[in-house]
């Protein structure tokens, strides 16, 4: 596969991106609303943490028929994995990436990559919060 960007590449990433995005925003806000009629007063971002936990379920369904299938070839990769996931989440190539270290045998690997992943992700949000605030103070 060539790393060479070509238009047919960013016109199929742009396309599944832009269905991703607009799937990722429909079901967070439904799957947010229902959580709200069972808990008026909930915090937990229901919502994300679904969509996040369903594009782990699809992109391995993805990543499974890509080893099984020929017709799952680059241009249905791009579309629909980098695309449409990307679009749908991120986190589902976080899930993908630390399941193929777990598959490779690279245990320390993975477990630095999921950890330093959340712990510096959490870190970058409260410094890009500060910077985008113009302050040190974080409070609402």
């Amino acid at each position: 596969m060539s790393t060479a960007l070509s238009w047919s590449g960013v016109g199929l990433v742009a396309v599944g991106g832009a269905m991703g995005a607009v799937s990722r925003y429909a079901l967070s806000d439904k799957v947010a609303q229902w959580a709200l009629t069972l808990s008026p007063t909930t915090r937990f971002p229901w919502g994300t943490w679904s969509v996040n936990l369903l594009g782990c379920l699809i992109m391995g369904v993805l990543a499974g028929l890509a080893l099984r299938h020929a017709w799952f070839d680059t241009p249905m990769r791009l579309l629909l994995m980098t695309g449409l996931m990307g679009g749908f989440t991120t986190f589902s190539s976080f899930g993908l990436e630390t399941l193929d270290l777990v598959l490779d045998k690279h245990w320390g690997l993975a477990l630095s990559y999921s950890i330093s992943s959340l712990l510096l992700g959490v870190l970058a949000a409260v410094l890009g919060m500060a910077l985008g605030a113009g302050s040190a103070g974080l409070s609402r």
